[in-house]
C-alpha cells in the first residue's frame, strides 16, 4: 500500500449537481446566497444569451422552472457571474444582462409615479433608488440599451416593446444641470435622452 495514495480527481460541476444542491431551497423568497460561501469549483458550460435564453452544453434549457431555479442562485462578483449553492460555486457566461424585463406597469404621474417591471424569470421589480434604470447608448449608432437593476448587481435589459411604451410616459426634468427626457419611479428621476437631442 503506497504511503501517499494519489489524490482523487475533483468532480466536474454539472447542471444536475447544481439542481440537486439548490433544489432543497425552493420556497417562497430568494435563497440566502449571502450566507453561502462555498469553494469555487470551476466553470460550467452554461451561458445566458443576450435574448435571455439559458444554454447548457450548447442546448437551450427549455424548462422554465429549471431556468427560474438557476436564476435564483445566480450571483455577480465584479464582471463575473456564478451559480452558487451551499456546497459549490461555478462560473457561467453572460452575454449581456442575465435577465430581460419583458413588461412594465405604472401608476401615478410625475414624481409620484411608480414603475414595476416583470422579468423573463418571473421577478417583479419596482424601479427606484435601490433599483435604478439606466440607459447607455451605443457610441456609434446612438441606439439606447435600457436596463433596470433587479438585485445585487444583476440587471435586466428592458426589451424593445416595453421601452417604447415607457418612452411614451417619459417627462422632461432637470438632471445634473441639464434638461433630459426621462422616467420617474420610486421618487427618483432616471434620464433617458438629453432634451437637446429631441426632434
Amino acid at each position: 500500500m503506497p504511503e501517499n495514495p494519489p489524490a482523487q480527481n475533483p468532480v466536474k460541476p454539472t447542471a444536475e449537481g447544481l439542481v440537486a444542491a439548490a433544489g432543497g431551497f425552493r420556497r417562497k423568497g430568494p435563497p440566502p446566497l449571502h450566507l453561502w460561501h462555498p469553494p469555487f469549483c470551476g466553470d460550467i458550460d452554461m451561458k445566458i444569451a443576450r435574448d435571455g435564453t439559458w444554454f447548457y452544453l450548447g442546448t437551450p434549457i427549455g424548462r422554465a422552472p429549471l431556468v427560474r431555479l438557476f436564476a435564483s442562485i445566480l450571483r455577480r462578483e465584479g464582471d463575473a457571474y456564478f451559480l452558487v449553492t451551499p456546497v459549490e460555486k461555478v462560473g457561467i457566461r453572460v452575454e449581456d444582462a442575465p435577465f430581460i424585463a419583458i413588461d412594465a406597469e405604472w401608476r401615478g404621474e410625475g414624481a409620484a409615479q411608480d414603475i414595476v417591471f416583470t422579468t423573463n424569470v418571473g421577478d417583479a421589480v419596482a424601479a427606484g433608488p435601490a433599483h435604478p434604470i439606466r440607459c447607455p447608448r451605443d457610441a456609434l449608432t446612438g441606439e439606447p440599451s435600457p436596463y433596470v437593476m433587479v438585485r445585487d448587481g444583476l440587471e435586466a435589459r428592458i426589451d424593445r416593446k416595453t421601452f417604447y411604451r415607457l418612452v411614451e410616459i417619459a417627462r422632461p426634468a432637470r438632471h445634473e444641470g441639464a434638461d433630459w427626457l426621462g422616467l420617474w419611479s420610486g421618487g427618483a428621476f432616471f434620464p433617458l435622452i438629453p432634451a437637446a437631442e429631441l426632434p
